[in-house]
């Protein structure tokens, strides 16, 4: 059985930088059969955008053909308006459109799980589809 997994950029980045401390735990939860897993657009833009930076055109290049054998979700007009929600009730913490854009992928699609490196964000958010995500890796 698959479980549906909803995946941030930290993994991701982490991934594709052979030198980043998160690179093996990274790729081994991204490679598990068990796990369905469903990107966000903004996500995309994310990652992308700082593999470009800091590992350089070519690795971008080669991100982004990674990127195409996974199922990659934008955002519902629904999901806007749930991203603008948790945006301003978590202003102080803060999070940004990207997680939240997470959250609301995750809630929409009734996703257990959040595959990400930052715990502090996703352990203080409340879902509500669920008590909390389970985190990985």
């Amino acid at each position: 059985m698959t479980a549906l997994a909803v995946v941030d950029a930290g993994p991701l980045y982490a991934a594709a930088d052979a030198d980043d401390e998160d690179h093996r735990r990274s790729r081994a939860v991204l490679e598990r059969s068990d796990l369905h897993l469903i990107v966000p657009a903004l996500v995309v833009a994310e990652a992308t955008y700082f593999v470009g930076r800091r590992l350089g055109a070519t690795a971008e290049s080669q991100f982004l053909r990674g990127i195409g054998g996974l199922d990659v979700e934008g955002p519902s007009r629904e999901d806007f308006t749930r991203m603008a929600e948790l945006v301003d009730r978590y202003a102080d913490f803060p999070i940004g459109g990207t997680d939240a854009s997470v959250i609301a992928l995750a809630e929409r699609l009734d996703a257990p799980i959040i595959v990400t490196l930052d715990r502090r964000h996703f352990t203080a958010i409340t879902p509500r589809h669920r008590p909390a995500f389970e985190l990985l890796p």
